[in-house]
């Protein structure tokens, strides 16, 4: 059984298709990725996940539970942080984890909540009034709310957005531990080197639909062409066997499932043309460089 599994899910809002037919299933202990532009229906698909939006077809699934006919369970497996920085102003961070755990029937939880506060460096504010605290510090609670009833699965809709460098490290340190402690987690961010270093599989959404789907190295590998930057004496020698000259650098593209001898190759040339070369490097394709390529040919 997966941790989520999502069916022929479709929404509309008029004449906008938000989600075009998703088939999805992501498998329990996972650290997926959910990557699309703006407007691609992330936030709609984490929605109807979370009940928030009724889906005009399909089914969702939580550990076995159907968001819309056993919406109880499905509630308790799961624990979404959302994008918008929503909050009650009027009571204390503490406050607010409590009522949190009320809303799922928990009590007497202070001693999960005092964990989920250091990990999140809120202990010192737990007793700070939600209104007084930074940005940074808002969104800190959001997590720590969506983690108070203790689910296996986690959503991260944009969860780093407006957050400092430092606190973004200490997040992802906790949601780390989090995976490797068995929790699910699915995360959303227009930070991709975020999502290459932490998802193990990656969809990528258009439109409302998904366009690839696969493990974050074999998305990376599928960028078949790589750059070779070379310093040379003489740039327009080099220029002259097909580089792109920048300063003393030109950039050769090339396809690494020809080997090795490609590379040799090239800078024997550069050397028999009396380029003059001083310095070597290959560029990898990055998680970004494939995201373009994919939303460009979908």
């Amino acid at each position: 059984m997966p941790a989520i599994r999502i069916a022929a899910l479709t929404k509309r809002y008029g004449s906008l298709q938000a989600l075009g037919g998703i088939d999805l299933e992501i498998a329990r202990g996972e650290f997926f990725g959910l990557l699309g532009p703006n407007g691609a229906g992330k936030t709609t698909l984490i929605s109807a996940l979370a009940g928030l939006v009724r889906a005009d077809g399909g089914t969702l699934e939580v550990m076995g539970h159907d968001v819309v006919t056993d919406f109880y369970n499905a509630r308790l497996k799961l624990g979404v942080v959302p994008q918008e920085l929503v909050f009650d102003p009027f009571f204390t961070v503490r406050e607010v984890l409590r009522f949190q755990s009320g809303y799922y029937g928990i009590h007497g939880n202070d001693d999960w909540i005092d964990e989920i506060l250091s990990r999140l460096d809120l202990l010192s504010r737990a007793d700070t009034n939600m209104r007084t605290l930074s940005g940074g510090m808002k969104r800190r609670v959001l997590v720590a709310q969506a983690l108070v009833h203790r689910p296996p699965v986690i959503v991260l809709d944009e969860p780093t957005a407006g957050v400092d460098v430092e606190l973004r490290q200490g997040l992802w340190q906790f949601v780390k531990q989090l995976n490797a402690d068995g929790h699910t987690v699915v995360l959303t961010t227009h930070y991709l080197e975020e999502a290459e270093a932490l998802c193990g599989r990656i969809a990528m959404m258009k439109a409302g639909r998904i366009v690839a789907l696969d493990t974050t190295a074999n998305l990376l590998s599928s960028f078949s062409s790589r750059n070779l930057r070379v310093q040379v004496e003489r740039p327009e020698v080099a220029e002259a066997l097909g580089g792109e000259v920048s300063g003393d650098w030109v950039t050769f593209s090339f396809d690494p499932a020809l080997g090795i001898e490609t590379l040799e190759t090239l800078l024997a040339r550069l050397r028999e043309a009396g380029a003059g070369v001083h310095g070597i490097s290959v560029d990898e394709p990055d998680l970004e460089q494939v995201f373009m390529e994919v939303m460009r040919r979908a």
